[in-house]
């Protein structure tokens, strides 16, 4: 004889589950949680696994570098001299700003004498960059990733180089260390993930291991050629921080150079 619904509603004998299985009981519940938690973690535990010893070197290296942060607020002044494929050269005053907060620092770059074109670079430990940027034309916008590989007042710097972004790609590399300008160095490689047709795919870097700073590094086009050699140089002391007082940016494709030199305060 078949069982009967009870008058409330409830479950009939047949309808319920065999073998004692029932999905809904809390210990089930529990079960699956568990099984589904474990299953996140070895996902996690795997990707980190497939990471090289190199490329966790790489990773670590550039957590160091990106949490060094300036102590307090300055304001240089400088020239940006740009030197293009045919020799003729062209100079811009630039103000140089850096203000610094509780959670984050930003770098104020200010093309004057005419240009009008400014650019904020916000930093905040590894996320990623913050730029705005105030064009020639009056627009402001906010930028990231490849939107901010284009020159910055006519120059070879383009913002993403102000802005050391290639040390926000995910994939970094540590290739070797060697003597690099008389100084003992990390070659790192960082790659980026999406290259656009007209940005970077590629940098390789030097780094220098007692300061944690560049000291040259070459940047490659889409199609895997070299582009760019971005070289820092004359080095300063300034109330217990190192400082650059020159940036050279060489394009060697088109054989253009741009020379960006601070007058660094006492």
């Amino acid at each position: 004889m078949k069982s009967r619904a009870s008058s409330s509603g409830g479950t009939s004998e047949t309808s319920r589950p065999r073998n004692g299985w029932n999905p809904c009981h809390p210990a089930i519940r529990l079960a699956i949680a568990v099984i589904f938690l474990f299953t996140a973690l070895s996902t996690v535990a795997q990707t980190t696994n497939s990471l090289s010893e190199k490329e966790l070197q790489g990773q670590a290296l550039v957590q160091k570098i990106l949490e060094r942060n300036p102590s307090e607020n300055y304001t240089n002044t400088g020239t940006l001299a740009v030197r293009d494929g045919k020799s003729k050269t062209s100079k811009t005053p630039i103000k140089f700003e850096v203000i610094v907060t509780a959670t984050n620092w930003s770098g104020l770059y200010d093309a004057e004498d005419g240009l009008d074109e400014s650019l904020t670079i916000t930093h905040i430990g590894s996320e990623t960059n913050q730029y705005l940027f105030h064009a020639q034309n009056g627009k402001i916008v906010n930028l990231s990733g490849n939107q901010t590989m284009f020159p910055f007042a006519n120059s070879d710097f383009w913002l993403c180089d102000l802005g050391l972004e290639f040390l926000h790609w995910p994939q970094q590399k540590v290739l070797k260390r060697e003597v690099h300008s008389s100084r003992g160095c990390t070659v790192l490689e960082s790659t980026n993930p999406d290259p656009s047709t007209n940005g970077y795919s590629r940098v390789t870097s030097w780094i220098d291991t007692e300061t944690l700073g560049i000291m040259e590094a070459y940047a490659y086009d889409a199609k895997g050629k070299q582009l760019k050699i971005f070289t820092p140089k004359d080095y300063k002391k300034v109330n217990g921080q190192w400082q650059v007082l020159t940036f050279l940016m060489e394009n060697v494709q088109t054989g253009s150079r741009s020379r960006l030199e601070f007058d660094l305060k006492k």
